[in-house]
């Protein structure tokens, strides 16, 4: 059974909204932070944004005033609202919590922006 669950990712217009959704079974543990990145074709994977236990927050120059990234710690969960879409938004998102022990990683969800 997976332990970090990703959905939300569809296709859009550019200038659409998404917002993607991760949640964390109860076995990981206690999460200190939750970031998330993307990765398009042919592209190295990229940073996108974090959100600490204190719901400090930091985003990629890329992304700054468009996502927003939240945190729900009593359902175990992360979100990514994702506004003003461009096609270079175009990438696989996945999410990520980062616990004492290791990160733990979704399985990725397909974010498609058309041209």
């Amino acid at each position: 059974q997976p332990q970090l669950v990703e959905s939300g990712g569809g296709l859009v217009q550019p200038g659409g909204s998404l917002r993607l959704s991760c949640a964390a079974s109860g076995s990981i543990g206690s999460i200190n932070v939750w970031k998330w990145y993307r990765q398009a074709p042919g592209k190295e994977r990229e940073f996108v944004a974090l959100i600490t236990g204190s719901a400090t927050t930091v985003y990629a120059d890329s992304v700054k005033g468009r996502f927003t990234i939240s945190r729900d710690n009593a359902k175990n969960t992360a979100y990514l609202q994702m506004n003003s879409l461009k096609p270079e938004d175009t990438a696989v998102y996945y999410c990520n919590a980062q616990v004492l022990t290791r990160p733990y990683w979704g399985q990725g969800t397909q974010v498609t922006v058309s041209s």
